[in-house]
């Protein structure tokens, strides 16, 4: 079980595909004893992982100080960054403060179209100069890609700078259009294409030694399925099953794409929101609609609640997830 919390709004990038439309810190986030309480309840509703992440949590000043906290507590924490801002120094602090791992992202190996699309001039190269501090820290971290129409043929490539710069994974993540990217959904893969990319992906992970994850596409477990591909992963959408997320200022939501608003941990513990809400119940029967019901990977797959809420009027987040080719037996 995995929990992200969104430490704060505030960014110094602004990139066009933020689900959160990060920039600005917001009004009353999570003072850093609200954030300590935060952590007890989440050890206590039974989550392992608990990932820090943004808008940019380095720009949080008590960042190492949770860090530490979550890590005494027995959660295993991990960094979401855009890596910009880890000198070396930084990499020692969150090594030091208990961080066992970090997710960087980088959307291209083109330095141009990645500033472009991370809106700050020097994106590229502040980002490749945090890895290498992460990697001279000893601090393992992967490298985080969204997929777009205009960088999916630089996936394989990316994969390989992974591999090649000591990422000990490359997970590649696949739009749903909330937040700034509502802008560019058109952006963003259609559903042959998505199959497709997904299969590569796949086939990828044959020929290289760290872990390729699609995320936000579940589909991937049955294409993994297909092709043989070994996988440690069981499940394909967690979204309020063994997953969910919390804003900067204490909301609690299924997934960080399924902007459905659960409660609040400044009027309801985290541990009691997780146990007792009902859209969670729902989510965890895993009774779906359309063909993902009548699915033979229903339990392992689970379609994408977020899309399949997105794509069915932002109404019905048990509907069925558009975006796959399958057809189960018994599907018309």
């Amino acid at each position: 079980m995995l929990v992200s919390w969104n430490t704060t709004n505030q960014c110094n990038m602004l990139c066009d595909h933020c689900y959160r439309d990060a920039g600005t810190k917001s009004v009353d986030e999570l003072s850093t004893d609200e954030a300590r309480q935060l952590i007890i309840d989440i050890k206590k509703a039974g989550f392992q992982i608990m990932i820090f992440s943004g808008g940019e949590p380095l720009m949080r000043t008590d960042i190492y100080e949770l860090g530490k906290y979550a890590t005494q507590q027995g959660l295993r924490a991990v960094l979401g960054t855009n890596g910009s801002l880890i000198t070396p120094e930084v990499a020692r602090k969150l090594k030091d403060s208990g961080f066992m791992a970090a997710g960087v992202s980088l959307d291209s190996l083109d330095p141009i179209k990645n500033n472009a699309f991370r809106k700050l001039d020097n994106a590229y190269q502040l980002t490749i100069a945090g890895m290498k501090n992460l990697q001279d820290a000893g601090l393992p971290f992967q490298i985080h890609t969204t997929v777009m129409d205009w960088n999916v043929e630089e996936l394989e490539a990316i994969t390989d700078f992974a591999v090649q710069i000591g990422a000990m994974a490359h997970h590649v993540f696949f739009l749903v259009p909330t937040g700034r990217g509502i802008n560019i959904e058109d952006e963003a893969l259609r559903v042959v294409e998505y199959e497709k990319t997904i299969a590569r992906l796949m086939d990828k992970q044959k020929q290289v030694s760290i872990e390729i994850k699609p995320t936000c596409a579940p589909q991937f477990i049955r294409i993994a399925d297909k092709k043989s591909v070994p996988l440690r992963f069981t499940k394909g959408c967690l979204a309020g099953i063994s997953y969910c997320i919390i804003s900067p200022v204490g909301n609690v939501q299924p997934c960080a794409y399924l902007d459905i608003r659960l409660g609040n941990v400044r009027e309801k513990s985290f541990d009691l929101i997780w146990k007792e809400n009902e859209t969670l119940r729902i989510l965890r029967t895993m009774e779906y609609e359309g063909k993902c019901g009548i699915c033979d990977y229903k339990n392992r797959c689970g379609g994408c609640r977020a899309r399949a809420n997105y794509y069915n009027g932002k109404a019905n987040y048990m509907a069925e997830d558009t975006w796959c080719l399958y057809h189960p037996q018994g599907d018309v």
